[in-house]
């Protein structure tokens, strides 16, 4: 009597390995990928430029901000020992971006200094300042090393034309210990525009 041995598992009792895709399959599946790919391309490129001109306008617009001046002028008026003025009625495009005055700081008596700055319609600087210390740094900072390039005609009163050490014009007028500048990277017609809106502020 012979013992039977373990059997070896016959040709079809052992599974089958799955059999290789085809080249054709592969080449299907990798064109497939590639179309996909290329199909969204465009709506990706069109989505970053949308995002990027929002963020470019953003941007822009949170650069330019406005400010009243009202009130910076009006208590540089009342602290004075001078008439103080300043531009008045200029057109919505000189936008004012800054007003400063030391007048809230300043002794009885003591030199009161206005400064009042616009983005005008060139997208350009014109600074005003009006003060009664020809010392104030607000002032020395545009006329000191400035040369003279005569005299100009604004609403009827004579202004003398500078040019600045940052090659920027300059108009200045001077009543009695008074001083009055309009300069910037505006080009002159636009802050002449400046000069001549200047007017008595109220106190």
């Amino acid at each position: 009597m012979t013992e039977a041995g373990p059997t070896s598992p016959r040709p079809a009792d052992r599974p089958e390995a799955p059999a290789p895709p085809s080249p054709a399959v592969e080449r299907a599946d990798r064109m497939s990928a590639a179309n996909m790919v290329r199909s969204l391309l465009p709506l990706v490129v069109i989505c970053l430029l949308l995002v990027g001109w929002q963020a470019f306008r953003a941007s822009n617009e949170e650069t330019v901000r406005t400010v009243d001046p009202t009130s910076t002028v009006r208590l540089a008026a009342e602290r004075a020992d001078y008439a103080v003025v300043a531009p008045a009625g200029l057109p919505e495009d000189y936008r004012p971006t800054s007003a400063r005055t030391n007048a809230g700081f300043a002794d009885e008596g003591a030199p009161v200094t206005l400064e009042v700055g616009y983005l005008t319609p060139s997208e350009e600087f014109a600074g005003f300042t009006v003060s009664d210390d020809v010392r104030a740094e607000p002032v020395q900072s545009v006329l000191d090393g400035a040369t003279d390039d005569g005299t100009v005609d604004v609403a009827g009163e004579p202004w003398t034309r500078l040019t600045t050490e940052r090659g920027e014009t300059a108009l200045t007028r001077r009543d009695g210990d008074v001083v009055l500048v309009v300069s910037g990277s505006a080009p002159e017609d636009e802050l002449r525009a400046v000069a001549a809106a200047v007017t008595p502020a109220e106190d």
